[in-house]
């Protein structure tokens, strides 16, 4: 039986890149996308390729969407073996703030995509993980929020002052964590990913040109993570050179 893996946020970027290297894998994905429509060629897009894909309308700071999106994967599928939350927000880069680096707006915002959407998907579906012999989390997080890159100095990320991103991805890694250790005694693993800085449109207009990576690169250590063997790591923050300190 070949397994099922959703992806939030899937539609383009880092989720749509992700779901197509563990379609070719031989994973059924699931393209959750806040648009149907947007979801829908994604997934088409993903079955031209011979990549078995369908899309589900999946808005991460709705709770009724969450659920009937958990209520369909259950009715079709019966199960979860990949959860990656991925769907993300930077209006820090995108819109600017109002008040400088305390924006609370900006901050509410934020969190209510990238921690409590990522919290109101997990309750939904862990139900059906837990169906899986191999359940698997994947919170894409950044080592922007790393505390310990922050108060360095010498770490690239030390001049980045984006906080209300920053303080959301701290916080989903502080999920991660206790998921991890929540779930010990069960087949489920859960851990956090840093991408890298990719190529897309999460950091604003100009960040395709400026960033380094592919959206398809960073989508190899996500993958690697949604697919950890049984004797794998759980609980850990890693990018594709390894651990992050937190």
């Amino acid at each position: 039986m070949s397994k099922t893996a959703l992806i939030t946020g899937a539609n383009r970027g880092l989720g749509f890149e992700t779901a197509r290297l563990l379609g070719k894998m031989g994973v059924e994905v699931i393209v959750g996308t806040r648009d149907g429509a947007s979801g829908d060629a994604a997934a088409e897009k993903l079955r031209a390729e011979g990549i078995d894909a369908n899309a589900i309308v999946l808005d991460v700071t709705s709770v009724a969407s969450v659920k009937e999106a958990a209520r369909q994967v259950r009715d079709r599928h019966g199960r979860l073996d990949v959860l990656i939350n991925n769907a993300g927000i930077l209006p820090e880069a995108t819109e600017g703030t109002a008040n400088g680096p305390v924006d609370l707006p900006l901050f509410k915002k934020t969190f209510e995509t990238n921690l409590f959407g990522a919290v109101s998907v997990v309750q939904e579906l862990l139900p059906l993980l837990s169906e899986s012999d191999a359940g698997r989390i994947v919170n894409v997080s950044t080592t922007m929020d790393s505390l310990s890159d922050q108060l360095n100095p010498e770490s690239p990320y030390y001049a980045l002052v984006v906080p209300a991103y920053q303080g959301s991805k701290a916080a989903l890694n502080g999920l991660t964590i206790a998921l991890a250790k929540s779930l010990k005694d069960t087949s489920i693993k859960v851990n956090a990913v840093c991408p890298g800085w990719l190529q897309t449109d999460l950091g604003g207009p100009d960040n395709r040109a400026a960033a380094p990576m592919t959206a398809a690169e960073g989508a190899e250590i996500v993958v690697e993570m949604a697919t950890v063997p049984e004797d794998g790591p759980t609980g850990q923050f890693v990018d594709r050179d390894g651990p992050i300190a937190w």
